[in-house]
């Protein structure tokens, strides 16, 4: 399908929604054209706001006068046009942003709950399911979003290699088998930027309120290198305000019972041990090389020295999962009773080597898979307290995090949320400085690739300095 943009900037949003509706055919974005080649949609801003569609089969179109909005009312006149086409609608109607629960939370803030489910509802054609997940998850976010102030943080630290790379995959992250020598250069410099970012934090008196080690897979390090790096971490940052303290051992292939011993040592709080499935063939067909009854070992590892607070991942919608093979996932979850679920849905992207047709026959099922889902964690005692949207996600859905009353991530609130400041160190990370005053979020951009990282580290350490001059103008 060819998307026109004729005279104006909206294309991101544009080529999103069509994407939702046209999940497995390519979209090509043209904005200099003469005449259109069908089959196309064209997406016009002149004398009024217009969108066309034409194919072989069928010719629609719908106008509507300029406005203070047009890219709403664009936006509105699209999915009209394509709901009527293709025969559905979208569970999360217009809305193509990652943060659905930040904008519902600026409104209730502006006019009241019930004025902005109304919005949801009437202006961005959002199902009542999900206004009503939606209202759920702001909820039970509050408590955590009132501690967070002007000087208020979290870190994150970024290790960005895996055993192996997963076929949905889009991570910036390096195999173990082929970076050995990488992981051996790139510890080292990470110990020094986070020297470097605490001293930062240090001169502007700023409070520590999470940590979150993530990846890639954390637990790809050896024992001896997480103590050095969690040792770091303690001997530099004032954790005494420090809420929670995450370290992702995502891959149940590379817990040990000497890795767990370290974490605990250093006071981690929490650990995400990730199943994705609990089908060994799925498992398999994805790329990840551990079993079933390694996460159910690794698991119970973890329990058995004392983790209080553990976090499970599961993906809907994996190639070769059926249904009826993730509601067998969904009650061995069940049955383990982690204090948290992340739920997520699977979202194909370009960098992945899983694409669109691959994952055809699966978005199908996955609504179903999400209910059932919802319907056993709900049962089970977890609720809802995080959620957000990636584009190209299976039937237009969401990625949610459940979790048990007291154990709400707060670090994956205020990652969603933008309430405050996140200073990020590693390959891969992306510090984000919030204007608490606004809504202004100005980034600073680690270099992606753990060679790049390397070779350019003092251009990177530069690049923090931005920090202290972004709290000069900001949060004073």
């Amino acid at each position: 399908m060819n998307l026109y943009i004729d005279n104006h900037k909206f294309h991101y949003e544009m080529e999103n929604l069509c994407r939702a509706f046209l999940f497995t055919e390519d979209v090509a974005v043209i904005h200099e054209y003469v005449t259109c080649e069908k089959p196309y949609i064209l997406t016009s801003v002149r004398d009024q706001v217009r969108v066309e569609l034409c194919t072989d089969d069928l010719h629609e179109e719908l106008s509507a006068e300029l406005c203070g909005d047009n890219e709403l009312c664009m936006g509105q006149l699209l999915y009209q046009l394509l709901s009527k086409a293709y025969g559905k609608t979208l569970p999360w109607g217009i809305l193509t942003g990652v943060r659905p629960i930040k904008l519902f939370s600026k409104l209730a803030a502006q006019n009241g709950v019930e004025e902005a489910k109304q919005y949801f509802r009437e202006t961005l054609y959002v199902s009542e399911e999900k206004i009503a997940l939606v209202a759920q998850v702001r909820e039970n976010q509050q408590m955590i979003l009132s501690r967070s102030d002007r000087r208020s943080f979290s870190l994150y630290v970024s290790i960005p290699f895996c055993p192996t790379r997963c076929n949905y995959c889009s991570f910036v992250s390096q195999t173990v088998e082929k970076a050995k020598k990488l992981i051996e250069q790139y510890i080292p410099l990470l110990l020094s930027e986070i020297r470097c970012t605490a001293e930062i934090a240090k001169e502007l008196d700023l409070r520590c309120e999470s940590v979150y080690i993530g990846g890639g897979t954390p637990t790809t390090l050896s024992a001896e290198q997480l103590d050095i790096l969690l040792s770091e971490i303690e001997a530099d940052f004032d954790l005494s305000n420090c809420a929670e303290f995450t370290v992702e051992a995502g891959r149940p292939d590379t817990v040990t019972r000497e890795k767990l011993t370290t974490l605990q040592k250093h006071h981690v709080t929490r650990i995400s041990i990730n199943p994705q499935t609990f089908s060994d063939s799925v498992l398999e067909h994805i790329g990840r090389k551990h079993t079933s009854r390694q996460t159910i070992d690794a698991y119970h590892l973890a329990r058995e020295l004392g983790f209080d607070n553990i976090n499970m991942d599961l993906i809907a919608g994996l190639t070769s999962d059926t249904p009826e093979g993730f509601e067998d996932t969904i009650d061995a979850v069940r049955r383990l009773d982690p204090e948290s679920v992340t739920v997520h849905t699977l979202a194909v992207k370009r960098s992945a080597r899983l694409n669109s047709t691959d994952a055809i026959k699966e978005q199908a099922y996955t609504s179903q898979m999400l209910e059932y889902a919802k319907e056993q964690l709900a049962d089970g005692g977890w609720e809802p307290y995080y959620l957000y949207r990636q584009s190209k996600m299976l039937s237009n859905l969401e990625n949610i995090g459940w979790a048990k009353k007291g154990y709400f991530s707060p670090y994956n609130v205020y990652i969603m949320e933008e309430t405050h400041s996140i200073l990020a160190c590693g390959a891969g990370a992306v510090s984000k400085l919030r204007d608490v005053d606004s809504d202004y979020i100005e980034r600073i951009f680690n270099f992606k690739y753990p060679y790049e990282y390397i070779s350019r580290f003092d251009e990177l350490i530069e690049r923090k300095a931005r920090v202290k001059s972004f709290y000069g103008e900001y949060n004073k």
